[in-house]
């Protein structure tokens, strides 16, 4: 069924048999009763007889029923086997066989003309679905798919989002309220069934009497006629409607039943689906009845293939109804013949010594021993997962539940990921995609991992375009992470992850082209006209950059330039403006010619720098700091465009030299940090950012400080400067330990402020200084402590403190000189006269204090 959708029961896959009375005996006490035993396995063969549809009810994802499943069908030898499933995928059933088909794996189905719009029908080696379709195959039976067509699901779902139905009436108000625990019974009804039994936890009470089912030696048929009666007791009980859709899936069910048993016969039809469908197909109804309900039912063009699918998706925590709480843990169970609890344990081991801890065969013995204690203790036939999970954590992890989340990730959900074979119908994008990920030997893996590439060297650098590419196309394989160990523009680092949805996205992608580049190329030209905001045409260009799309740039630069002339916001304009600087780095490193940005760039900074000042009139607190984090970017910006084209080079636009392009913001700078019109917080920041230039000395930042944190300014004004200057990291900290004048301005306008005022400007410095480093905020509280007449002491050369000596410590330097002449190379070399041996060891001196 359609992932994430309900379906009758427990989300739809959930229901089960097994702790019941059997006529005229006692309960079970949980345990569902050895097959053919009592009146249930007498009725196995009437209802299993000739006349009758073989109907197998299971649990769409569990190794029990999937187990169950093959004993019946060897048993019944049926000539074709029908199974819960969109028919539209019945020619994809041979490529089951295929070696290269591998679980788990998924039914994707999608409409043709809005291939967002789709659904899946998930199956793992444990499902009993897999195991009817591989049945089949393996014993040249046919085998088709009967649930309603997936042309009208998704036409359904269609209509269903366009005209929402109202909500329901309240309870008690509707037909059928006297029910009860009928909504409860279509949110769970496993856990109805274990509470009857006298459980209170379903998923144990399930794998208690279906899931750790021995293979039995009497009645195949048994289990699944204690399922219908089970079933068919339910719904008579809370009711059987199960909603519109289950009633029309029903219905087609009956009908694809019926004419299997025409072809066929009627004893030689075998059906698996969920169980909660099983009374309804075992009732007798009308044939016109069935055909009037889907009659004109919507419909919708479907494109079906087999998709990779992954067991952490098959956990209901992620959303699916139909999902499980440890598919790793299931198919431990379905694979293993023999002795589950001690391979499971030898599989946890291997993996706590992977992560280096001290696990020894007596420690597996140990658990194993301890495993089955606790399941003799509780009840169970079988240690299940709890019981194994506390053994591990008692012998294996010695108490601690730290390494018990690492066991889960890896082995109770698990990171296993199915494959499809090359021959499975896909649109051309997939194709094309597939054959670059075998070239550039990118395999889809489910499990995160980070990918280090080095854009120097070819099969990286593709690497590197076709993520870009895909980012631009909506498939998110990788995210971009922050690279370990190098700043440069040559290394990057990825996270991937495939999911199974990526596939959809492809899908969708392919509207756009069938191949990759192509289909990037297109989606970012309609990109760039369809942008609302001058910001995003400059990330688009930025990102066609990364991703290598030349024939996408002429338009994106036509729009960019469009854009920029007609847009008169200073915050936009800076916001913009990074990006395409940044742009003009990656011909060096890419190869890719950003000639045409460079023009771009240099008029849309010139009109930043005419613009700016004005703009930082008359803002209030939060615009104030935005407009800072502006002036921040742009100065950044400008460095970078002087690395990026040069100093000789024209802009372009006005053949203007970069050299007097760095001398207009110098000219802004200084305009914001002596405009008193002009927001505190960004006056502060001009003023530090004119001393880091070396455009100001340090007397004359002084005297910017002093008149910023005069007694004629407001207090909450002179905090905003403060923040300015010295806020954001802990070189502003630095600044103030290296600076007894600048410190003591601060501290002397600090101890001035009144006690009112005092409340109002707490919160403001408290955020400048909370960010700076331990250290840094330490030599600060010293230096405060110590008093104005003291400072000096403590930053001399007789105060001790290494790193503030005035003159340079050449007993000091002498010690590495050894080192430097090493690392130099001078060791080896034949030295000249004493003279150039003491010069050289002078430079060095010099050049290591």
């Amino acid at each position: 069924m359609p992932d994430g959708e309900g379906e009758g029961t427990a989300g739809g896959w959930a229901v089960g048999a097994a702790e019941f009375a059997e006529p005229g005996g006692e309960p079970t006490g949980g345990r569902l009763r050895e097959p053919g035993s009592g009146a249930a396995g007498e009725r196995a063969g009437e209802r299993s007889g000739p006349g009758e549809a073989l109907l197998l009810g299971v649990r769409h994802h569990g190794p029990g029923s999937a187990r169950a499943v093959r004993r019946a069908l060897d048993a019944a030898r049926p000539r074709t086997v029908l199974i819960e499933g969109p028919p539209e995928a019945d020619e994809l059933i041979p490529l089951a066989a295929d070696e290269n088909l591998r679980p788990p794996v998924a039914l994707l189905a999608h409409a043709v003309d809005e291939p967002g719009r789709s659904a899946f029908w998930p199956m793992a080696a444990f499902s009993p679905e897999w195991v009817a379709i591989r049945w089949a195959l393996e014993h040249g039976v046919p085998a088709r798919f009967i649930d309603l067509p997936a042309a009208h699901t998704l036409a359904w779902q269609r209509e269903t989002d366009e005209h929402p139905e109202p909500p329901g009436p309240p309870p008690g108000d509707g037909p059928g309220a006297g029910a009860g625990l009928r909504d409860d019974l279509r949110v769970d009804p496993l856990a109805t069934l274990a509470e009857a039994a006298g459980h209170d936890d379903p998923e144990r009470w399930w794998e208690d009497v279906v899931e750790h089912r021995g293979p039995g030696r009497r009645d195949p048929f048994a289990p699944f006629t204690a399922i219908e009666e089970a079933m068919t007791a339910l719904r008579e009980t809370y009711g059987a409607e199960g909603g519109e859709r289950d009633a029309l899936r029903e219905a087609y069910m009956r009908l694809q039943l019926r004419a299997a048993q025409r072809e066929f016969g009627d004893g030689a039809v075998a059906v698996v689906c969920g169980a909660w469908h099983v009374p309804a197909l075992r009732r007798r109804t009308a044939l016109t009845a069935d055909r009037a309900l889907l009659k004109g039912l919507p419909r919708t063009r479907t494109d079906l293939t087999w998709v990779p699918w992954t067991h952490r998706r098959l956990v209901r925590a992620g959303g699916y109804g139909a999902g499980i709480d440890s598919p790793g843990w299931y198919a431990h169970l379905f694979a293993s013949p023999d002795r589950p609890v001690e391979r499971w344990l030898t599989r946890v081991a291997g993996l706590l010594r992977e992560e280096d801890r001290v696990v020894s065969p007596a420690h597996v013995i140990e658990a194993v021993r301890l495993a089955e204690t606790l399941a003799a203790l509780r009840g169970r036939p079988l240690p299940g997962l709890s019981e194994t999970t506390d053994a591990v954590r008692a012998v294996l992890c010695e108490g601690s539940d730290v390494p018990l989340a690492l066991i889960r990730d890896r082995l109770v959900v698990g990171d296993d990921m199915g494959a499809v074979p090359a021959t499975a119908p896909a649109v051309p994008l997939q194709r094309d995609l597939d054959r670059l990920q075998r070239r550039l030997r990118l395999r889809p893996e489910a499990a995160e991992r980070e990918l280090e590439l080095d854009l120097r060297k070819e099969t990286d650098s593709e690497r590197s375009r076709l993520l870009h590419r895909l980012r631009l196309l909506g498939v998110r394989w990788g995210e971009p992470a922050v690279s370990r160990g190098s700043t440069g523009t040559f290394r990057e680092t990825w996270r991937l992850r495939w999911e199974p949805e990526l596939s959809v996205r492809v899908a969708e992608a392919g509207v756009w082209g069938t191949t990759v580049p192509a289909a990037a190329t297109a989606r970012a030209e309609a990109d760039a006209v369809a942008a609302r905001g001058l910001a995003e045409v400059t990330g688009l260009a930025e990102r066609c950059l990364l991703a290598g799309l030349p024939d996408a740039l002429p338009t994106v630069m036509q729009v960019l330039a469009d854009r920029a002339a007609l847009d008169t916001d200073v915050g936009h304009l800076a916001q913009a403006l990074p990006a395409l600087v940044r742009s003009l780095r990656y011909g060096d490193v890419r190869g890719t010619d950003t000639g045409a940005l460079a023009g771009v760039a240099a008029g849309l900074a010139e009109r930043i720098f005419v613009g700016l000042p004005p703009a930082c009139a008359a803002l209030d607190a939060d615009a104030a700091d935005e407009m800072r984090r502006h002036v921040d970017a742009v100065h950044g910006a400008v460095g970078l465009l002087e690395e990026a084209v040069g100093p000789e080079r024209g802009t372009g636009l006005h053949t203007r030299p970069h050299a007097r392009l760095r001398d207009g913001w110098r000219a802004v700078l200084r305009v914001l940090s002596g405009r008193d019109s002009v927001a505190a917080v960004v006056r502060g920041r001009a003023a530090r950012l004119l001393l880091d230039g070396g455009e100001v000395e340090r007397d004359e930042a002084a005297l910017l400080m002093g008149l910023a944190l005069s007694r004629g300014t407001p207090p909450a004004e002179a905090a905003a400067w403060i923040e300015g200057f010295v806020g954001d990291g802990a070189d502003g900290g630095l600044l103030l330990v290296h600076d007894e004048r600048l410190l003591g301005l601060v501290d002397g306008w600090l101890t001035g402020v009144s006690a009112e005022a005092f409340t109002d400007v707490l919160p403001l410095l408290r955020r400048t200084f909370s960010a700076y480093e331990t250290g840094v905020r330490r030599s600060l509280g010293e230096l405060v402590r110590r008093g104005p007449g003291e400072r000096s002491s403590v930053l001399g050369a007789d105060s001790g403190t290494a790193g503030f000596a005035d003159d340079l410590d050449a007993g000091r330097a002498d010690a590495v000189l050894p080192v430097v002449r090493l690392l130099l190379g001078l060791d080896g070399e034949q030295r000249g006269a004493t003279a150039t041996d003491n010069d050289t060891d002078d430079q060095l001196t010099t050049a290591t204090t």
